[in-house]
């Protein structure tokens, strides 16, 4: 296990966790209408927030859910501060920290010449740029959502105390469609007016599409299909070659929610989703790099609830994180991926159980597979572990519930030697089976280990039908199983 999370660091590197800031909106635009033309190559952007005479601000960049320092600059007794440097800093969004440790956000493009006026208190209200298309166009913006969702709160919460009888309920839900109408119409008018400017693509890439209205024969929601149709059109207006944007929380945020939110929460729909979505960016290897990391790593068996969470992670280690395909890294590490994936391919839910063979307290080879009971539980434990301590006791008062003898239990000691192990079975007392694997060849590559206790169920077929479970699980999953013949 040690070994296995130094190699994995590199993936841990590429994700940390700050969350999206909201952004809010605009009234008026501006009459450039071309995107900015850089001066230089350096970087000069400079501020003037009345109200401050003293003190730091921070800059802070963004990469996916990562926020990080880029520079710091003093407060002069006027409010005015610069960032400068000689080289321009990471393009994307931006945070200026200020000592009140409140933020102004700003776009940072291939021209960081500009400066920005504001006054404490009112930041985004009082803003004035100058010399950046993209940051005018976002401060606007910003103005007018601040200034919308007053309006839509105050309307929603009324909508909210009435019912559809209502005779005030037709005119508050027209009121909230015809805010809706207004929003949609200002973001259109600067989707339209500026669409090289990175503030639109920024700004696009953060919609949601419109839910379909789909319906069934009957003339009732389609829900599914409305999901189906929503999740396929969820990237749509992303640029995908605009690696701007990945230093942005959108992105991640994006990802975020299309992986954990919009797909079941089952391995073959989030295999599935995890395709589609990594075909949309194999030529665009900064996306590519992120996402399939982010993926492998949200499924990872330390990291997920899921059960069978290791069929999702094997499917990206093997597709994706190859020899072939892996750019960010060297073979050291694909190797140890690879490895990683290979122990836990045997024992995915629906593939065919391995034999595993062993010796009983008295030195007899015991096989699993010729257990004869329809269901087998092969439960894997360590004599001095917490929780194996307490499950053990669970897994005796099943056994004995099963009034129809329909289950075999098949203990498999892990990481110990032979005498800790005999005398916990002298004192537990359990009438299974029990074989000892100090080394862990028995099972190697046949029945993955995470953390102890591991138990599996296998049916009547020998199908791995549950995984990961707990002990007072194990009667749902041979139920389940069981009402589906």
């Amino acid at each position: 296990m040690k070994s296995f999370y130094t190699c994995f660091l590199w993936i841990l590197l590429w994700l940390a966790s700050p969350g999206q800031q909201a952004l809010y909106g605009a009234t008026a635009y501006p009459t450039a209408v071309a995107p900015n033309t850089p001066t230089d190559s350096t970087a000069r952007i400079s501020l003037e927030i009345s109200g401050f005479t003293t003190g730091k601000a921070r800059l802070i960049g963004t990469f996916a859910e990562q926020r990080f320092l880029l520079d710091s600059a003093l407060i002069d007794a006027s409010g005015r501060l610069v960032f400068e440097q000689p080289k321009l800093y990471q393009q994307g969004l931006l945070y200026v920290l200020l000592p009140d440790n409140s933020s102004l956000p700003l776009l940072a493009t291939e021209d960081q010449n500009f400066s920005m006026r504001s006054r404490q208190g009112s930041l985004v209200e009082a803003m004035e740029v100058s010399g950046s298309l993209d940051n005018e166009l976002l401060y606007q913006n910003l103005r007018f959502e601040a200034n919308f969702q007053v309006r839509y709160q105050a309307v929603s919460q009324q909508l909210k105390g009435v019912t559809p009888t209502s005779p005030n309920f037709s005119s508050l839900k027209a009121q909230t469609d015809a805010l809706l109408e207004e929003r949609k119409q200002h973001l259109q008018a600067l989707f339209t007016g500026y669409p090289q400017s990175f503030f639109v693509k920024y700004k696009l890439a953060g919609q949601n599409p419109e839910l379909k209205d789909i319906r069934k024969p009957d003339g009732s929601p389609d829900e599914r299909a409305q999901l189906a149709h929503y999740r396929a059109d969820f990237w749509d207006q992303v640029d995908f070659s605009d690696e701007r944007l990945l230093r942005t929380p959108v992105i991640f945020n994006k990802l975020k929610r299309y992986i954990t939110e919009l797909t079941p929460q089952q391995p073959d729909s989030l295999k599935q989703a995890a395709d589609a979505l990594v075909s949309k960016v194999l030529e665009y290897p900064a996306y590519y790099q992120l996402f399939v990391n982010w993926i492998a790593l949200q499924y990872e068996p330390t990291k997920t609830t899921l059960m069978d969470g290791e069929a999702v992670y094997v499917h990206i280690i093997k597709q994706y994180i190859t020899y072939e395909r892996a750019f960010w890294t060297d073979s050291t590490q694909v190797r140890a991926l690879q490895r990683r994936a290979h122990e836990m391919s045997a024992s995915l839910v629906g593939l065919p159980g391995p034999n595993v063979s062993a010796k009983d307290p008295s030195g007899q080879m015991r096989s699993l597979l010729d257990l004869k009971a329809p269901y087998l539980v092969v439960f894997m434990f360590n004599p001095t572990c917490e929780h194996c301590i307490a499950e053990t006791p669970k897994l005796l008062e099943f056994y004995h519930s099963r009034t129809q003898r329909d289950v075999d239990i098949f203990t498999i000691a892990l990481d110990t030697d032979d005498a800790e192990w005999k005398a916990y079975l002298a004192q537990s007392k359990l009438p299974f089976t029990h074989v000892f694997d100090p080394t862990n060849r028995a099972i190697y590559a046949k029945y993955f280990v995470d953390i102890t206790p591991e138990v599996y169920v296998l049916n009547p077929e020998r199908i791995i039908i549950g995984k990961n479970l707990k002990v007072s699980q194990i009667a749902e999953i041979i139920e389940r199983d069981q009402n589906s013949r």
